[in-house]
């Protein structure tokens, strides 16, 4: 099998959510357009969201700690199109990939620390695209002008800003998702062929 060009990253504990659906219908996307893939769920391969004392230790020094993160770092070095497809709870992502950001896009890989420690240099130069799929209990209006979509905020104002400029940028949230009908469903899964689509054209 040729490098994979493209990253997929799932979040969520039950086979059968409608997350873990949306992850398929990803993958059938993918499959479609002849996308090289590799698929980490960060539920299935147990990934610890814990930032490790090792790994802290070495935060700001020369020689970062990966080695508990080795698989994964060498994924998202690698990765060419960044996949995300999670739950959106309590206005935040999920905190195993909290974790996956918090202990993979680290020092050395993900940026650099400047001279002073104060300030970061990206370092993500491979990255080209990231697309984001997530579900949502809350109504559209409450996400976006009540709480101002932070989810989005900290995804693309903060990791992406800070670790890769260059990318673009496209989120596909499904807002009031409990008991939502077959159509509405149905419509989101064309958004995401649409936009897997896109990533096949690239």
């Amino acid at each position: 099998m040729s490098e994979p060009i493209c990253l997929l990253v799932s979040c969520h504990p039950l086979k059968d959510s409608l997350c873990h659906h949306l992850v398929d219908r990803v993958k059938l996307g993918l499959k479609a357009h002849g996308i090289v893939y590799e698929h980490l769920d960060l539920y299935a391969d147990e990934f610890s969201a814990s930032l490790t004392w090792a790994e802290r230790e070495s935060y700001f020094t020369d020689d970062f700690d990966d080695a508990g993160v080795v698989d994964e770092i060498a994924q998202l070095v690698s990765a060419k199109t960044l996949i995300l497809v999670f739950p959106t709870w309590w206005f935040n992502v999920p905190a195993r990939l909290k974790g996956w950001f918090d202990r993979v896009w680290v020092p050395g890989v993900a940026f650099n620390h400047a001279p002073d420690k104060r300030t970061i240099m990206p370092a993500l130069e491979g990255l080209n695209h990231c697309l984001v799929v997530t579900t949502l209990a809350s109504r559209w209006w409450v996400n976006n002008l009540l709480v101002r979509n932070p989810v989005k905020r900290f995804i693309k104002g903060v990791m992406l800003r800070g670790c890769a400029p260059q990318v673009s940028y496209e989120m596909l949230s499904f807002y009031n998702a409990i008991g939502a009908d077959e159509g509405r469903v149905d419509t989101f899964r064309k958004l995401i062929d649409q936009a897997v689509g896109r990533i096949g054209d690239q």
